[in-house]
């Protein structure tokens, strides 16, 4: 290495996760920002390895699902306890869904990690049942966002506009319905990411 050059700062970008953590909807987010050179590191209220599951309504059944069947998925390890995260080291976060978020929003650290992101304008994207996550951290009011239907009322509750469509980019923040639009979500969420790497510009421009 040329002397005058400097380390390459590594670029994180922090995913909470927990148990039923949806399967698709968290490994897809993992190996794809970590292919714009990303260090993705995965948190959870403790450092251990969790259960994903699998969400989905059944294309044939005996008696039809109004809502997702869970099964078992597979395993992801959390590297760090969401109290022992300090935010100000990531560029950006994304909070995948499953049914985790129903009790991760309990927690007072990743309630603190979370507003840091939106304090500090950085990206933030969130799929599906992961708005319970940003909803009880209070940080989406008068925000226009999406998620699975069955999650609209946890969006307004949360004093969000509530639109049924793909993907929704307002500011920093990138929301989709599901997995299945992950897709134009990545799109606007590696570009936020990738200009916010670029110039730490404010995203709300």
């Amino acid at each position: 290495m040329n002397g005058a050059e400097k380390p390459t700062k590594t670029r994180k970008v922090l995913m909470p996760i927990g148990d039923a953590t949806e399967t698709v909807d968290t490994l897809y987010p993992f190996f794809r920002i970590a292919e714009d050179n990303y260090q993705v590191v995965v948190a959870g209220p403790q450092a251990r390895t969790y259960h994903m599951v699998l969400h989905e309504i059944p294309p044939s059944s005996a008696i039809p699902w109004d809502i997702t069947e869970e099964q078992p998925g597979y395993h992801i390890r959390a590297e760090i306890a969401f109290r022992d995260v300090d935010p100000t080291e990531y560029d950006g976060l994304f909070v995948s869904g499953g049914r985790a978020p129903e009790y991760l929003r309990y927690d007072n650290d990743l309630m603190r990690i979370t507003r840091h992101f939106f304090e500090a304008n950085k990206p933030v994207g969130v799929v599906c049942h992961g708005i319970e996550i940003v909803s009880a951290a209070g940080v989406i009011q008068g925000r226009t966002v999406t998620t699975v239907a069955k999650c609209a009322l946890d969006a307004e509750q949360g004093g969000a506009f509530y639109v049924n469509q793909p993907t929704v980019v307002d500011g920093n923040l990138v929301t989709a319905r599901t997995w299945h639009d992950y897709t134009p979500c990545f799109q606007a969420f590696m570009k936020l990411l990738n200009v916010y790497k670029e110039a730490s510009v404010d995203l709300r421009i």
